[in-house]
């Protein structure tokens, strides 16, 4: 197993794009969560994941789980919990104007997360564990059980992927700042916005892991290096961040260069940011290829 994923895989109900959420009546059933986008993007180019985490007895459950199967992510130590609901989000989709999202996660199953669900076994042969900080904050449990699953990886070896993912519906900010900051120093890889490491007061300079750094301007940068977006047609802009985390991450796995793991990081952001949904563009390795190809004909695009 390359890579080990942990966290809420939801069902998404993408309403038509363009239509305002109160206004839509047709909607498109996906599934939405951070950590499994990341694991659906890194499987697609061809790296063996598994997603940990727990989802509810009901259809909502079984939808996901069967989503995340036909990606050909192993879900064999996902729970399936009898007494909570999977939690669901329902959200709309334009280019140019907010995107309204509702979460219906309050005492989701995942949200029972607890560490001794969480054993070595999951871990063992793993190259890679990432996580964000979405799952330490949706409840006390799933905290510790992200302490737990940090504690696995690195008795593991694995390098240790983060990326805080900041969702204020999730709680204040000094509440992201005292649970979630400290877990980026645990990490070897950190993947986060400027506005991130504003929000909870981290320097990227002086974390012990490399810092992957997202920026306003929609460029980003490691180690130096600075990476501009491609200019593309932009449908829905959801995802991108995730799709980025996967694009870099495997060019590591591949043992590529920073520049390079810069560039198809953008290169996956951009392909599927021209898609409704958060996974629809995350391409295969032929398409990340051939998109490259067409992205970089007119040079190099990474600014040392």
């Amino acid at each position: 197993m390359s890579v080990v994923v942990c966290g809420e895989a939801m069902l998404l109900m993408l309403a038509e794009p363009g239509i305002p959420l109160e206004r839509a009546t047709a909607f498109r059933r996906s599934v939405a969560g951070a950590e499994s986008n990341v694991a659906a993007g890194l499987t697609r180019l061809g790296h063996p994941v598994r997603w940990l985490g727990r989802v509810g007895a009901d259809p909502a459950g079984k939808s996901v789980l069967a989503m995340l199967r036909a990606d050909g992510i192993d879900t064999r130590h996902a729970v399936v919990d009898p007494h909570a609901p999977t939690g669901l989000l329902l959200r709309d989709s334009h280019p140019s104007r907010a995107i309204d999202v509702q979460y219906y996660r309050a005492g989701s199953a995942a949200s029972r997360l607890t560490p001794d669900e969480l054993t070595s076994e999951m871990v063992d042969g793993a190259r890679l564990v990432h996580v964000t900080g979405i799952t330490p904050m949706l409840s006390d449990s799933a905290h510790l059980a992200t302490l737990r699953l940090l504690d696995l990886a690195r008795d593991a070896g694995a390098t240790i992927s983060f990326d805080p993912n900041v969702r204020l519906k999730l709680g204040p900010p000094d509440r992201w700042r005292e649970r979630v900051a400290p877990l980026m120093a645990r990490a070897d890889v950190v993947f986060a916005g400027d506005d991130e490491l504003e929000l909870l007061q981290v320097d990227p300079g002086g974390l012990p892991g490399l810092a992957v750094v997202k920026h306003r301007d929609k460029s980003a940068g490691c180690a130096g290096l600075r990476q501009e977006a491609f200019s593309v047609p932009v449908t829905d802009p959801v995802g991108a961040g995730d799709a980025f985390a996967a694009g870099f991450l495997s060019g590591m796995l591949r043992g590529m260069p920073y520049e390079t793991c810069l560039r198809e990081g953008a290169a996956v952001a951009a392909l599927v940011v021209q898609c409704a949904n958060d996974t629809d563009g995350l391409p295969d390795r032929a398409g990340l290829d051939r998109a490259l190809a067409a992205f970089t004909e007119a040079g190099e695009s990474v600014h040392r």
